[in-house]
C-alpha cells in the first residue's frame, strides 16, 4: 500500500491540537487524563506533551496525588504563550482589554476620543496603554477585535456606516492593521455581546437565540445553530428601522452621519434611550438617562407598572416580529434598559409578545458581568489566536 507523504506529521498536528484544546477548555490535567479524554495512548500523550512543551505552550503546573506510586504531574497551558486585545468603541469612550491565552483579562483601560475624529490614533493610544498596563509588548498580540455600533460588511471587514461613529468608514480596517502591524477584525457591537452571552451569560450553550440591545439605539444579534447570522451585507439585526404601526417610516437613514435613526421613524423612534426618557417623563419618572428612569419605575412597585408595561409593549413589537420569522425560543434583553428592567421588564415583554403572536419565547436579562461587548471582543480575539496556534 502506498503511503501518502506527510501523514505522520498530520497525525501529530491533530494530536497536538486535541491536547491543547482540551487543556484550554478543562484546565490542568495529568498525562493519563489527557490520554483518556483524547483517546491517545500513554506513549503518544507523552510525545504530544513533549512537543507542546518544546513550543513553549504548556508546562508542568503542579502534581496530583494518587492512591499509590509517585504523584502525577499536572500540565497546563502557559498563560503568557499568547495575548489578545478586545475593544469596545463608542461615540464617547473607548475601552480596551488585554487577555492571556486562557482568557483571563490582565489589564483594562478606558479613554475618551477627546475631540479626535481619526479612529486610528484613538485606537492606537488605547491599545498601547492597555499593553503597557499589562506589561505586554504590542508585538505579542495575536488577535485584535474591535466592537463598534453600525453595519460591518462581512465581505470586506469595514464599517459600511455608523450613525454614532461617522468617521469609521471604508479603509479603516486596513489603516488600523497597518498602524498596529497585525490583523484587525471589526465586528458589530451587539453581535459581540451575543458572543459573550453564549459563552458565559444567559444564553450559555444555547444554539438558537436572539439578543435585543436597548440603549442609545436598539439592535439585534441573531445566533442560529451556534453561529452569528450577519446577513449578506452585514445588516441582519438592524431592527431600529423596522416599520411599526402608527410610526413614520425611516427615510434617508444614511443622509446625515451622526444622526440617530430615532429622528427618522421606525421602531427606533419608540424604544431608544431618548424615547424611553421622554416616555418616563410622561409617567412622572426621571433619572440618570434611560437606565435611571427604568430603575426608578422598578423600585416604585405598582406605581411603575404602567411605564414598564408601555416599554414592554413597544419592545414586543420588535421581538414578536423576530420571533414569527426565526422562532428562536430564547430572547436576551441587554443594554442599559434591558439590564435596568430586569425580571420586571422581561416578564412583561414575554407576556406582551405572547398576546400578539402565536409564539411565547423565554425572555431573560443579560447574564454577562461588566461590558458584554468588551468581553465578546476578547472572546472573538481568543478564537483567532487559538486557531493560529493550533494551525501553526
Amino acid at each position: 500500500m502506498e503511503r501518502r507523504p506527510g501523514v505522520p506529521r498530520l497525525l501529530r498536528e491533530i494530536n497536538d491540537r486535541a491536547a491543547l484544546e482540551l487543556l484550554l477548555a478543562s484546565g490542568p490535567l495529568t498525562r493519563g487524563r489527557i490520554g483518556e479524554l483524547t483517546g491517545l495512548s500513554k506513549v503518544t500523550a507523552s510525545q504530544t506533551l513533549a512537543r507542546l512543551e518544546e513550543r513553549g505552550l504548556v508546562e508542568v503546573v503542579g502534581e496530583q496525588a494518587g492512591n499509590r506510586g509517585p504523584n502525577a504531574a499536572l500540565y497546563g497551558v502557559i498563560p503568557s504563550s499568547a495575548y489578545v486585545a478586545g475593544l469596545d468603541v463608542g461615540p464617547d469612550s473607548v475601552s480596551a482589554a488585554i487577555a492571556d491565552i486562557n482568557g483571563d483579562v490582565v489589564s483594562e483601560v478606558r479613554a475618551t476620543p477627546a475631540g479626535r475624529d481619526d479612529p486610528v490614533p484613538v485606537v492606537h493610544d488605547v491599545v498601547v496603554r492597555a499593553c503597557r498596563s499589562a506589561k505586554v509588548a504590542l508585538s505579542r498580540l495575536r488577535g485584535v477585535v474591535i466592537g463598534t455600533p453600525g453595519v460591518v460588511d462581512p465581505r470586506t471587514g469595514d464599517v459600511r456606516f455608523s450613525f454614532d461613529l461617522p468617521h469609521w468608514h471604508e479603509g479603516i480596517q486596513e489603516a488600523l492593521a497597518r498602524d498596529l502591524r497585525r490583523g484587525v477584525t471589526i465586528e458589530n457591537d451587539v453581535n459581540l455581546a451575543a458572543v459573550a452571552e453564549r459563552a458565559g451569560g444567559a444564553a450559555r450553550g444555547v444554539d438558537d437565540f436572539v439578543l435585543v440591545w436597548v440603549g442609545r439605539g436598539i439592535g439585534l444579534a441573531v445566533v442560529l445553530g451556534g453561529r452569528l447570522h450577519r446577513g449578506r451585507s452585514g445588516s441582519a439585526g438592524e431592527i431600529g428601522y423596522l416599520p411599526v404601526p402608527g410610526v413614520p417610516l425611516a427615510e434617508d437613514v444614511k443622509a446625515t452621519p451622526g444622526r440617530l435613526p430615532s429622528l427618522a421613524g421606525g421602531l427606533q423612534s419608540l424604544i431608544s434611550s431618548e424615547a424611553v426618557v421622554e416616555l418616563a417623563g410622561e409617567y412622572g419618572f426621571s433619572g440618570d438617562g434611560a437606565a435611571g428612569c427604568v430603575t426608578a419605575a422598578v423600585a416604585a412597585g405598582d406605581r411603575g407598572d404602567a411605564l414598564l408595561g408601555e416599554i414592554a409593549k413597544r419592545l414586543a413589537l420588535g421581538v414578536a416580529s423576530v420571533c414569527v420569522v426565526l422562532d428562536p425560543g430564547l430572547v436576551v434583553l441587554a443594554g442599559e434598559v434591558g439590564r435596568a428592567g430586569g425580571v420586571a421588564l422581561t416578564s412583561r415583554v414575554e407576556e406582551a409578545v405572547a398576546r400578539i403572536c402565536p409564539i411565547r419565547p423565554t425572555v431573560v436579562t443579560s447574564g454577562v458581568e461588566g461590558s458584554p461587548v468588551l468581553r465578546g471582543a476578547v472572546l472573538a480575539a481568543l478564537d483567532q489566536a487559538r486557531e493560529e496556534i493550533f494551525t501553526s
